[in-house]
């Protein structure tokens, strides 16, 4: 009874998402299906050294080296291996302190393909209060190939952590200080950053409609540049995420503020991220109740098993209410059976006005099963955040 009731909402939220994606969308070459305002195949859409604090895109690299120095790392060398070393002296985590400088060449399609997602950052245990009973599972769907012709916004990311290369997803969402040139990623915090057990992750990188076509790992291997990652990489010059998740990030009282913004830069000459792909979404910051909230859908790239991260999925249901810890917010909750690699991917619903926005990002799931997944309500802190890292890139 669920799936026939929800199937006028799940075409209307796939039709808007799709309309998103293409109404400033690339033109499609017929005979490949090829984005045609791509970067340059093979290459990355960053190719200087980014990450840091000055609102000058020119001094991006003087302040990465500069920081990289004030903590003792020299940038040659970080590049050449350095960042491998998780020491906790060096392991940088304040919120000031994101640095990003690119690797070029780190990740090609076959180090894409060895990315693990983070499945020990996606356990809670629900508390009594303020849970609803867990929701039936629903089964994540395909969704339709190209992928950016459908669903431009949502792409892959990647990043390196001491347990190794490891994948999230991520949407692109509006900068509202530069309409209709956005370079903003939303994301889930541990995505970006370890929380209380360490600091920032490091070589993060975002690949809009990653898979174009959705083939399969064995076709990957001779698959175009293009198909891989069809827009280019774009690396992260800048992360945001909440004070919360930095001091407490991983905790049960963390996972309500489980959210990140990224901002992302292609390369000098190249549109910006939102030009370039056609597509990005505003972001809803009333944070509405679950009953409010409507129908919502999740994107993503679950890569924890039966899923290889290959593939995009959407599911589709009614939140409900789930509290982790005492006196948090309350999280949405939907039926899911995306698995780890879908943490980060975007959430979105229909506002009254009719507009598909990002409502949520998904965080978390429950442990040693699949079935259903939370994400954090998106209200004032997540809109500070968001506001934060926009008026930092308005030039």
């Amino acid at each position: 009874m669920r799936s026939i009731r929800l199937l006028p909402a799940l075409t209307a939220l796939a039709a808007a998402l799709a309309l998103t994606a293409t109404a400033c969308g690339p033109t499609e070459t017929p005979a490949s299906d090829k984005p045609a305002d791509k970067p340059v195949a093979g290459s990355s859409a960053a190719t200087g050294d980014s990450g840091s604090g000055s609102d000058s895109p020119s001094d991006l690299a003087k302040g990465v080296a500069d920081k990289l120095k004030k903590h003792g790392v020299d940038v040659d060398k970080w590049k050449n291996g350095e960042w491998k070393n998780w020491d906790k002296e060096t392991w940088l985590r304040e919120a000031d302190d994101f640095v990003n400088p690119v690797i070029d060449g780190l990740w090609n399609p076959t180090r894409m393909q060895s990315a693990k997602s983070p499945d020990p950052t996606i356990t809670a245990q629900a508390t009594s209060g303020g849970t609803d009973p867990t929701p039936r599972p629903v089964t994540a769907q395909r969704e339709k190939t190209p992928y950016h012709r459908y669903a431009a916004p949502v792409g892959k990311i990647f990043f390196d952590s001491p347990e190794g290369s490891m994948v999230c997803s991520g949407t692109i969402v509006k900068d509202p200080r530069r309409p209709g040139k956005s370079n903003l990623v939303w994301t889930a915090g541990h995505c970006v950053h370890a929380g209380k057990r360490g600091g920032w992750y490091r070589n993060i990188m975002f690949v809009p409609a990653f898979n174009d076509l959705g083939k399969s790992p064995a076709q990957l291997q001779n698959a175009q540049p293009y198909q891989v990652y069809p827009y280019g990489q774009y690396w992260a010059d800048w992360a945001v995420t909440s004070g919360q998740w930095i001091q407490s990030g991983g905790t049960n009282q963390a996972w309500p503020y489980d959210y990140a913004i990224l901002h992302v830069r292609p390369a000098n000459g190249h549109k910006s991220l939102e030009e370039t792909v056609g597509a990005a979404l505003p972001v809803d910051f009333s944070a509405p109740s679950p009953a409010q909230a409507g129908t919502v859908g999740a994107w993503g790239y679950p890569a924890a098993p039966p899923y290889n991260g290959m593939i995009m999925h959407k599911c589709l249901d009614r939140p409900t209410r789930l509290t982790t810890a005492p006196v948090t917010p309350t999280m949405y909750r939907i039926g899911c059976t995306m698995t780890g690699g879908s943490s980060g991917g975007g959430w979105f619903h229909v506002m009254p006005n009719g507009k598909t926005a990002l409502v949520s990002n998904t965080s978390i799931g429950p442990a040693g099963s699949r079935g259903w997944l939370a994400g954090p309500q998106l209200g004032q802190g997540a809109k500070a955040a968001h506001d934060m890292i926009s008026k930092k890139f308005a030039h």
